[in-house]
């Protein structure tokens, strides 16, 4: 059995890009996705621009490498007149999971929303995720909604 994680969880910063790009390319792989370079650093204009669209938290091991990223945006929540975040992306390096760092990521955006006065904070998974799931159970409610979509 591993032991707990050691990283540091942090905002991204400018200088995270290397590594924020390896993590994202390898979380595409991951799920199957054919994602660009171009897509990749459009992604990463957002969470610089003044007004982020998406906001992004990483995972720093204990020699300073970028293992785990979260992206997340805030959105409104009409019939409970509230804000909420959705974390769209939650990865962590194959050599760093059983650590506890997806469990620290999502804590991390927990303590946001605590300070940020957010309602809720949604995420869904592959429902064949075993691994992602079992950690998600731990932390979170299995809500009854469904997922409905129109690819455009």
């Amino acid at each position: 059995m591993k032991h707990k994680s050691a990283a540091t969880i942090r905002r991204i910063e400018a200088n995270d890009y290397a590594g924020w790009n390896q993590l994202y390319a390898a979380y595409a792989a991951f799920y199957a996705v054919a994602q660009t370079q171009t897509m990749r650093d459009q992604v990463w204009q957002w969470i610089h621009q003044s007004a982020p669209l998406v906001y992004a938290l990483v995972a720093v091991d204990e020699k300073g490498h970028l293992v785990g990223i979260l992206h997340y945006r805030t959105f409104v929540r009409p019939l409970a007149a509230s804000m909420g975040a959705y974390v769209d992306d939650i990865f962590v390096m194959p050599e760093a999971r059983g650590q506890g760092i997806a469990a620290q990521l999502i804590k991390a955006v927990v303590a946001i929303g605590q300070r940020s006065e957010w309602s809720v904070i949604r995420w869904m998974t592959a429902e064949d995720n075993q691994r992602a799931r079992a950690c998600y159970d731990r932390i979170a409610e299995h809500t009854h909604w469904q997922t409905y979509q129109i690819p455009l």
